[in-house]
């Protein structure tokens, strides 16, 4: 039972010495008891049970938004992000300014897994501008080629021409009767 407790003088006393040991460290004589006063005070908060250490506070702190997800999708022009309020047309490169995957933003304020990174305008902008330059299509096939082959796709079948006059009528119902257009 001894050794499941741990010395925190001992345990300062060595973290201290491995301090003062690192060449890069320049304190003065009087700064040791300081540090070593505070060193001890940290572990014995460390070591008391119940007492938890600020990672876990932070990583357990409830995130209010600026505002609400209604709100945030309100405009067809732009998305107001949660965390400053502010309208921007994706929110991608703002995230990740504030260390955030759109994942981590849509878990942190408890936002669905289909909610937006990209206003619906911007979106519809970019895509007719893809649509323009010809992304999207076969190599080598052209906007008229493809127009013009849903053009045809679309018409019915011709139908015979009729003849004009009442010779050709007469003619065309002669080869028709002997069975040459059967």
């Amino acid at each position: 039972m001894e050794d499941d407790v741990i010395d925190t003088v001992t345990l300062a006393a060595e973290l201290t010495a491995a301090w003062l040991s690192n060449s890069n460290t320049r304190v003065g004589a009087e700064d040791v008891p300081a540090f070593l006063k505070s060193m001890h005070e940290t572990l014995a908060g460390l070591s008391a049970p119940g007492v938890s250490n600020g990672n876990t506070a932070e990583a357990a702190q409830d995130y209010v938004g600026a505002v609400t997800a209604r709100k945030s999708l309100a405009s067809p022009a732009h998305i107001i992000s949660m965390i400053d309020g502010k309208p921007y047309k994706t929110l991608r490169r703002h995230l990740s300014g504030h260390g955030l995957t759109p994942e981590d933003y849509r878990a942190r304020y408890g936002l669905k897994s289909d909610y937006p990174m990209v206003a619906p305008n911007y979106s519809e902008a970019r895509r007719a501008m893809a649509k323009k330059i010809g992304l999207g299509r076969k190599p080598g096939e052209t906007v008229k080629a493809r127009a013009a082959a849903s053009a045809k796709a679309a018409a019915p079948a011709k139908a015979p021409a009729k003849p004009k006059g009442v010779a050709a009528a007469k003619k065309a119902a002669l080869a028709h009767l002997a069975g040459e257009n059967a």
